[in-house]
């Protein structure tokens, strides 16, 4: 239950912890694979405030991420509505990136949740939901088109393409979140204290396929930004 932490430059594991075609060793911290980027557990600066709104800092560690670059994050914060927004810039050496947020839900302590995602596809994984580069068509217990109860139900599956808002209902409460393009990746996690669904701009291990991922690659100094809102609603 870590809240929602914004995960950069990639967004969940990376294979081997092993950009193969730039030569590139990641700190493994997943069995051997690395996971949700470098920023996850590190300290931000906050650079500007206001009343409602914080523009913070980290740069990317080198032993984390040896292309280095700075990230950045914006957070407002109003009534009904939160708003967030990364960005990316590399450092003197181009590199690829992929970002997304990951947000721990509660679960209700009584009655059940809703999920919506409109795709009609996953990506097929391996035994250690490591992508295999296929994508299949969902099932009966993966498709979240008709916001069913999450219930007993047990997802760790990146739907792809996935072009309208998620939705996640409580009993009292409906939130809406929209995606950070109209081809996003949204991963959809309910282990059993808590719901996470997370919009993210490129599939998982992102730069094993870069041409068909969503990674984008960035020349020295360039910017990637991605941005994300949330609106809530009594339904």
């Amino acid at each position: 239950m870590w809240g929602v932490y914004p995960m950069i430059p990639w967004a969940g594991r990376v294979a081997g912890a092993r950009i193969g075609d730039l030569d590139v060793t990641l700190q493994a911290n997943n069995g051997p694979h690395a996971m949700h980027g470098v920023t996850y557990d590190l300290a931000w600066e906050v650079d500007r405030r206001a009343s409602n709104a914080a523009e913070l800092l980290c740069p990317l560690p080198p032993t984390r991420w040896p292309l280095g670059g700075l990230a950045a994050q914006r957070i407002s914060l109003s009534r009904g509505r939160l708003e967030l927004e990364i960005q990316v810039q590399a450092g003197d050496r181009p590199m690829p990136v992929a970002v997304g947020w990951h947000p721990w839900f509660r679960r209700p302590d009584k009655g059940d949740m809703t999920v919506f995602v409109d795709s009609p596809s996953v990506l097929e994984v391996d035994d250690e939901l490591i992508p295999t580069g296929a994508v299949v068509g969902v099932g009966r217990k993966t498709d979240l088109r008709r916001a069913p109860k999450v219930g007993r139900r047990r997802l760790d599956h990146a739907y792809v393409d996935v072009s309208e808002p998620a939705v996640v209902t409580w009993p009292d409460l409906e939130l809406t979140i929209e995606l950070p393009h109209k081809s996003s990746t949204v991963v959809v996690h309910t282990p059993e204290r808590g719901v996470c669904v997370e919009p993210q701009t490129a599939w998982p291990d992102p730069f094993a396929r870069p041409d068909r991922s969503g990674v984008v690659q960035l020349a020295p100094s360039e910017i990637f930004s991605a941005s994300t809102r949330w609106t809530w609603v009594a339904p």
